[in-house]
């Protein structure tokens, strides 16, 4: 098993903490790989926000944001969901 990012592994302590107590429940991790992707697509959902006729600046600066942060949530998810395999 490889090593988890820092991002995915404050996410898989913070689930044990309060889940178990137990540092190895790797069982899990598909679960909390779903949970995150279901983050993702709340909070920003797909595709992006688009306005008829085009986008101000603001909204397009919204949208790479929400997109940046959407590729990030589901970076982890998939980092741990390749970690039960």
């Amino acid at each position: 098993m490889t090593e988890l990012s820092p991002a995915a592994q404050q996410v898989f302590w913070a689930f044990n903490e309060a889940a178990s107590g137990k540092p190895d429940d790797w069982h899990y991790l598909p679960a909390i790989a779903a949970a995150l992707e279901a983050v993702a697509d709340q909070v920003v959902p797909q595709p992006p926000m688009l306005v008829e006729g085009g986008r101000t600046y603001e909204e397009a600066w919204t949208a790479t944001v929400h997109e940046a942060v959407r590729r990030q949530l589901l970076a982890i998810a998939a980092e741990l969901r390749g970690q039960d395999q």
